[in-house]
C-alpha cells in the first residue's frame, strides 16, 4: 500500500515572555480537541525564536516543554543566538550569503525573530507555517445585553482548510487589539483633536469609526457573530499597493520558498507585518473565519485556566501603565509611517509628511495635557527622524528582500 505523505505544519512563536508556557500548552491541547495531533497526515512542528532581554527571561522559560505536551507534537526548534550563528556559518559555508548580508536578515528585532522562524521552517521543508502570539488565545468573546459569551476557536484546523489555495491566510482579533485606552472627551482635547492625531500617526487600514466603537467598549473589539457562523474565506482586496495582513493568526504556504518575502521594519520601529504587507500585490491572501483573543495588557491570563469573565474591563487613562502602553505604541506607529508612504504613496509622500506635521503641531500639545505626560511632544521629533532616514530604510528594506530571494532560491533548489 502507499504511504499517504504527510502535510507537514509549522507552528511559530516570536516571543520574550514567560506566558509563553501557558500560551503554548493552551494551543497544543487545542490542536489535540480538534483531532489535528491524532491525524496521521499531519506533522505539527514547533519553531521558537525567544528573546532574553524583552523581560529578563532564561532560556529555560521557553525550552522547558512538559513532556506530556512534547509526546503531543512531532519536534520542535527553540531559536536562539546560539542557533542563529548556526545559521549564518550554515550560509556562509554554502557560499549562499556573506556575513554581512546574513546578519542584516538575522538582526536585532521583531521582524528578525520572525524571519528567523520563518527561515528555519522553510529549512526543515515545511508546507505551511502559522504565525502565534504569545499574548492571543484560542478563543473569541461577543458581547450581548447580559455580558460576554465566550466560545473556543481552532486557528490551525481553520487555516489548513485554506492555505493549500493561497499563499497566505491571516485570521480576525477580538480583545485588546488596540492600545488606545477608553477616553472621555472634554474642552482640553475633544474628538477632532484626538481624531485628527491618530489619523497622523496611524495606517491606511485604521478606520475612526470602527476606532470610536472600541473605544466606546473601553478599548474591547468583540467578535462578529456573522463571521463566526459562516465558513467562507474572503479575498482581501488592495489598498494603495497594499494587502493589510496581522503578524499573528497568519499563516504562510512555503511549498514554493521563491514566492515568499521576509519581514521588515525600520530601526526601532513596529509594522513587520505592514511591510509584509505591501510585497503581497501578486499573491492570494485569504481572510479566514476565525478569531483569537488578543490580552494585549496581559490581565487575564487566568482565561487559560478556564475562568470566563462576564464583563470585560474598561481600559482607562487613569492608569499609568496603560499610558505609557499608548505613547509607546504611538512610537512604533510614527516611526514606521515615513516609509510605509515613502513605498505606497511615492507622489503625494512630502505633502503627506507635510499635513502630518501640521497635525502634530495641533494636537500634541493638548494630547499631553490630557495624559499628563509631557514625553508625548517627543513624537515629531521621531517623525522628523524618521523622514530623514526613510532613503536609507527603503534601501535597506529592498536589500533585505534581494538577500531573502536568494537565501529562497537556495532552499527551493534544495527542497
Amino acid at each position: 500500500m502507499q504511504k499517504v505523505k504527510s502535510i507537514k505544519v509549522g507552528i511559530g512563536f516570536a516571543t520574550g515572555r514567560k506566558s509563553f508556557q501557558k500560551v503554548l500548552r493552551t494551543n497544543i491541547y487545542n490542536w489535540k480537541e480538534s483531532g489535528l495531533v491524532e491525524n496521521k497526515r499531519v506533522s505539527l512542528n514547533l519553531f521558537v525564536a525567544y528573546d532574553l532581554n524583552y523581560n529578563k527571561t532564561i532560556m529555560t522559560d521557553y525550552t522547558n516543554v512538559h513532556s506530556e505536551l512534547v509526546d503531543l507534537i512531532n519536534s520542535s526548534k527553540f531559536i536562539g543566538s546560539i542557533a542563529i550563528k548556526e545559521e549564518i556559518d550554515y550560509l556562509i559555508r554554502e557560499n549562499v550569503i556573506a556575513i554581512d548580508k546574513a546578519r542584516m536578515i538575522f538582526g536585532s528585532g521583531y521582524a528578525a525573530r520572525r524571519n528567523a522562524v520563518l527561515y528555519n521552517a522553510i529549512k526543515q521543508k515545511m508546507d505551511y507555517l502559522l504565525f502565534l502570539d504569545d499574548d492571543e488565545y484560542p478563543m473569541a468573546v461577543t458581547n450581548s445585553r447580559k455580558g460576554t459569551i465566550w466560545g473556543g476557536q481552532h486557528i490551525l484546523l481553520n487555516h489548513l482548510g485554506c492555505i493549500a489555495q493561497a499563499d497566505i491566510t491571516h485570521g480576525h482579533h477580538c480583545g485588546y487589539i488596540s492600545p488606545i485606552p477608553y477616553i472621555d472627551f472634554n474642552d482640553t482635547m475633544t474628538e477632532a483633536d484626538f481624531r485628527s492625531f491618530i489619523e497622523a500617526i496611524s495606517n491606511d487600514i485604521i478606520n475612526w469609526d470602527t476606532l470610536k466603537t472600541v473605544m466606546k467598549n473601553g478599548g474591547v473589539t468583540y467578535a462578529d457573530t456573522n463571521i463566526l457562523t459562516t465558513d467562507d474565506a474572503l479575498e482581501v482586496e488592495e489598498t494603495n499597493h497594499t494587502k493589510f495582513i496581522s503578524g499573528a493568526n497568519l499563516c504562510i504556504n512555503l511549498t514554493d520558498p521563491r514566492r515568499i518575502f521576509p519581514f521588515y521594519n525600520p530601526p526601532g520601529a513596529r509594522g513587520e507585518d505592514t511591510f509584509l504587507s505591501t510585497c503581497l500585490s501578486e499573491r492570494k491572501v485569504l481572510r479566514v473565519p476565525c478569531y483569537t483573543f488578543h490580552d494585549g495588557f496581559s490581565t487575564y491570563n487566568h482565561l487559560l485556566h478556564g475562568v470566563l469573565p462576564i464583563r470585560l474591563k474598561f481600559i482607562k487613562t487613569d492608569n499609568g501603565q496603560i499610558t505609557a502602553r499608548f505613547y509607546k505604541a504611538c512610537l512604533g506607529w510614527i516611526r514606521y509611517k515615513p516609509l510605509l508612504l515613502y513605498i505606497t504613496q511615492p507622489d503625494c509622500y512630502s505633502e503627506k509628511i507635510e499635513e502630518m506635521r501640521e497635525q502634530l503641531k495641533e494636537t500634541l500639545p493638548k494630547i499631553c495635557a490630557y495624559f499628563g505626560q509631557p514625553d508625548f511632544i517627543k513624537i515629531s521629533a521621531e517623525l522628523e527622524k524618521y523622514h530623514k532616514n526613510v532613503e536609507n530604510h527603503y534601501r535597506e528594506f529592498l536589500e533585505i528582500k534581494s538577500i531573502w530571494a536568494t537565501i529562497m532560491e537556495h532552499f527551493a533548489h534544495n527542497r
